[in-house]
């Protein structure tokens, strides 16, 4: 079910929210869960068994994490066998749904396999798989109690707001709220406000981006200029920020409205000044993931620089592997990971003494030609389109970005580009402290009202035009 769809903002919402409110306390984490599971049953009934799969496998894994700490002395450190269960069910699971297809091609180089197929992904199981997993993780650690109660670690895993394209929420985040939350008009509102505005990035600006770029990353060697190709990749460069962001946004959005405090996901990364910076701002949680449960353990930025740049060379590997099973989205981890290491190298202190200017040019150029391995379907084609970014192949006349650049796309280009600013926080700073005098707060606020309902109605006339598309993150 999509966050953006009349079935879910017109008959699954409103019923969900509705019943959570009348519901008894007791009963309300039951009336989640089976939404829940509703909501990922809708599009693909047959993955929730793999969903249930994961959930009792790793609720057993944290009991067994529990039931191997008893008795041992204070101090103690517990034994590492269901840690190391935890960690091979969940990359089993992961590896055999996700990472099928790239065996299945090597062993059709050597074996007659050309009638076996892979197995289908079910839909967010990288979230989900790494959520659960770093639960039993910080169960080993002590970092939280273990969670008897079977329906409310179920809850934990399935809850539908961020359960396809995260955020990844740890346990610990969430686990006094899954015990007990209220929501009040203030934090209602809140909620309704951050779904609106991410319901508005996803259709009036990704959606809009997207098509022109998907139009764009389609054409072949000999009709791609180089102005389109520069116009394609602004275009997806600003799709997959508003888009995987909105649906964070949407997420919040509508943990607020059943009580839930997620963690943000996003921080304006496109202002950055370097890539170090970049990966603190962007996918917040995923890169959190990986910095605690993978960087650390391997010894971070201990044992000197040698094993500093190959920790991180191995992060950024396993980073674009958790993208998709396609080598170009590992070589994209490996293009940021060799960034990384060149900044811990002696760049970053260079880059430091430049403009912020020149920096935040650095940076944005190395993510925008990331991007085009991480959107193209192979490495050939990444590299004629990069070849037409810089001149190589078809004359300039070949297909001018006027063609794809109608008044609506200039339109939503300057959007993006505006809305990739942090120019919401300071316009919120502004109001608060407005907010006593002479009435302009109030009269703020109904600026702010207004500005979210025209967004809503625009959205909603897109929306029944029946522009709505997959969030880009839903196939990771």
């Amino acid at each position: 079910m999509l966050f953006g769809t009349p079935v879910f903002l017109f008959a699954f919402l409103p019923a969900v929210l509705l019943l959570h409110l009348l519901l008894p306390r007791v009963a309300r984490n039951a009336w989640l869960l089976a939404a829940s599971l509703l909501f990922y049953a809708w599009g693909e009934p047959r993955f929730v068994l793999v969903m249930v799969v994961s959930i009792a496998g790793n609720y057993a894994c944290g009991l067994w994490v529990e039931a191997a700490r008893r008795g041992l002395a204070p101090g103690a450190a517990p034994p590492r066998a269901p840690l190391a269960a935890a960690l091979a069910f969940n990359l089993g699971l992961l590896g055999f749904f996700k990472y099928a297809g790239l065996l299945w091609e090597a062993l059709r180089a050597v074996l007659p396999l050309s009638e076996l197929e892979p197995p289908p992904l079910p839909i967010g199981i990288s979230f989900f798989t790494f959520q659960a997993l770093s639960y039993v993780i910080d169960v080993h650690r002590r970092d939280v109690a273990v969670q008897k109660n079977p329906l409310d670690f179920a809850l934990y895993v399935a809850l539908f707001p961020q359960l396809i394209a995260g955020p990844i929420v740890r346990y610990v985040d969430v686990a006094r709220e899954i015990r007990a939350r209220s929501v009040d008009r203030a934090r209602f509102a809140l909620g309704v406000r951050r779904f609106v505005f991410g319901l508005g990035k996803k259709l009036l600006i990704a959606d809009v981006l997207g098509r022109t770029a998907d139009t764009i990353f389609a054409l072949g060697p000999a009709e791609l200029s180089t102005g389109s190709a520069w116009l394609g990749l602004v275009c997806y460069t600003l799709q997959i920020y508003f888009d995987f962001s909105a649906y964070s946004d949407m997420a919040i959005g509508l943990g607020h409205l059943l009580g839930f405090r997620f963690l943000e996901n996003f921080d304006y990364p496109y202002v950055s000044a370097s890539i170090s910076e970049f990966w603190r701002r962007w996918h917040i949680s995923l890169s959190t993931w990986f910095r605690d449960y993978l960087y650390i353990p391997l010894g971070g930025n201990r044992g000197g620089r040698g094993r500093t740049y190959r920790n991180l060379v191995i992060v950024f590997f396993l980073c674009g592997l958790w993208h998709g099973a396609s080598w170009t989205f590992a070589a994209w981890g490996l293009y940021h990971g060799l960034f990384l290491v060149l900044e811990r190298a002696g760049l970053g202190a260079r880059l430091a003494r430049w403009p912020r200017a020149v920096r935040h040019v650095y940076t944005l150029a190395i993510v925008m030609h990331g991007w085009v391995l991480f959107r193209a379907e192979g490495f050939t084609h990444a590299a004629q389109y990069l070849g037409a970014l810089w001149g190589a192949g078809a004359p300039a006349s070949a297909s001018p970005p006027a063609l794809y650049a109608d008044s609506l796309v200039k339109l939503v280009l300057v959007a993006g580009a505006v809305g990739s600013l942090p120019l919401f926080p300071a316009l919120a700073r502004w109001r608060e402290q407005v907010a006593g005098g002479a009435g302009l707060g109030a009269l703020a606020e109904l600026g702010r009202t207004a500005a979210y309902l025209v967004v809503l109605a625009v959205a909603l006339l897109e929306l029944a035009g029946g522009t709505f598309s997959p969030f880009i993150y839903f196939r990771f």
